[in-house]
């Protein structure tokens, strides 16, 4: 029997997990910080729920059985069906807009590659209820300040955003017939994949003129607002997209995050059922897969649960999110500090050492003893291999005085120390992963 984990599947050490932990911590606390609140769903769902939204190719992707009650099911591949399921349920008795996220694993059978795996987290962030542009703006802040608390800038990171109305204004004010704007959708969504030649061989085939076609990606490539609005001054459709487009700016400006923002109308998003604004983040080098995507989705609720609401939302997975931390030297490392090593000075005193130990944890604070009589050496010794911060050494001080002896392992530095001081430590201590007494 292997004593691996499945291919694309990960085992989280102690290391591991801290690392994931200090992430999802992030993910919650700006979450918080937007008004947000957090649900779960179930890890299982009808097949249906995906083919619906995705079509029945999905299905290759997919964990997907016949359970023991003869229903077709699968391991949730994304969150956003069965948030939709879940609104649409109760969408007459939730407060609008409805503001929820969620921190789900994912699976997805398909080939691992780089920053892709068979199984992940991600952080979903969904608002539900409303329809102006300070929501799509407020998704992309939350996004942004991510980057931020994780101690990634704009130099890092950058938001590169498009807007599928202004899309089809620019495609139909090119000339395009409107039966082939989704073909030259799916073109643009390629365009940093394939040649120019084979994109504008996929529009002329379904009724573009090469010169058309060309016109289209020239356009979407230089993403430029200036020269969109000399083009197309006259053109109504184009200069109201532009219009609420500059509200989005004026909006991520007063959210202190407009520095993160580049407009890029490459970005398609190819899941159709977007109908807006759509993002996706990437490391300003260009060295990963996007770290997070999406946008405004108006008609989901209405395909899934038959209710009309606006709605939008993004996910941010934690393979590639942590890759890139990595990269750039922001990923903490190692498992969080142990507080305090109680280290009894002989076997008279292990009864006093137990006893410390408990009053320190009342307090909150992380605390390991040995578990058998060892000598103060080799007390040290593990001491320093569990991360402890410091170590308290319980001798006759303690039995006479209540004083005990106090080494911060960082510094050195050894202080005789009354217990009720040590009881304030506990009570004031530092709790970041990396902070020390």
């Amino acid at each position: 029997m292997s004593t691996g984990a499945l291919p694309g599947f990960r085992d989280f050490y102690p290391e591991q997990f801290a690392q994931r932990a200090w992430l999802f911590e992030r993910w919650r606390e700006v979450a918080r910080r937007f008004g947000l609140v957090e649900y779960d769903g179930p890890p299982l769902e009808p097949l249906e729920l995906y083919t619906r939204k995705s079509g029945d190719e999905i299905v290759g992707q997919l964990y997907n059985f016949e359970d023991k009650g003869g229903r077709q099911v699968s391991l949730r591949p994304e969150m956003t069906p069965t948030v939709a399921r879940m609104v649409a349920a109760r969408a007459n008795a939730l407060r609008k807009p409805v503001r929820w996220f969620s921190i789900p694993q994912l699976f997805r059978y398909e080939r691992q590659q780089k920053g892709r795996l068979r199984e992940h987290f991600q952080l979903n962030v969904d608002l539900f209820g409303e329809g102006d542009v300070a929501a799509d703006a407020e998704l992309l802040a939350v996004a942004c300040e991510i980057m931020r608390s994780c101690g990634l800038g704009p130099d890092d990171v950058v938001a590169r955003v498009s807007d599928r109305r202004l899309l089809t204004a620019l495609v139909r004010g090119a000339g395009i017939p409107e039966e082939a704007i989704g073909a030259v959708f799916a073109a643009v969504d390629k365009i940093e994949r394939e040649p120019t030649e084979a994109l504008v061989k996929k529009m002329t085939e379904v009724g573009v003129s090469a010169t058309a076609a060309g016109h289209v990606l020239e356009l979407v490539k230089g993403s430029d607002f200036d020269a969109l609005r000399t083009e197309f001054a006259g053109h109504g459709e184009v200069t109201s997209a532009l219009e609420r487009f500059d509200t989005y700016r004026a909006l991520l400006d007063a959210h202190g995050v407009r520095e993160y923002l580049r407009l890029d109308l490459t970005i398609v998003r190819g899941l159709a059922y977007y109908t807006g604004i759509v993002f996706e983040l990437f490391d300003a080098r260009g060295e990963f897969r996007a770290v997070c995507g999406g946008g405004r989705y108006d008609n989901l609720l209405q395909a899934l649960g038959g209710v009309d609401m606006p709605a939008l939302g993004f996910g941010m997975g934690d393979v590639v999110l942590g890759e890139l931390l990595k990269a750039r030297g922001k990923m903490p490392g190692g498992a969080p500090a142990l507080d305090y090593w109680i280290a009894p000075l002989d076997g008279t005193h292990r009864m006093a050492a137990t006893a410390l130990a408990a009053r320190l944890r009342a307090e909150g604070a992380s605390v390991e003893y040995p578990l058998k009589e060892q000598a103060l050496g080799k007390q040290f010794k593990a001491a320093h291999g569990a991360g402890a911060r410091a170590v308290v050494i319980v001798g006759d001080r303690y039995r006479e005085a209540q004083e005990v002896e106090v080494k911060d392992l960082a510094t050195g530095g050894q202080e005789v120390r009354p217990l009720s001081w040590l009881l304030d430590h506990a009570r004031t201590r530092p709790t970041g992963a990396n902070d020390r007494p």
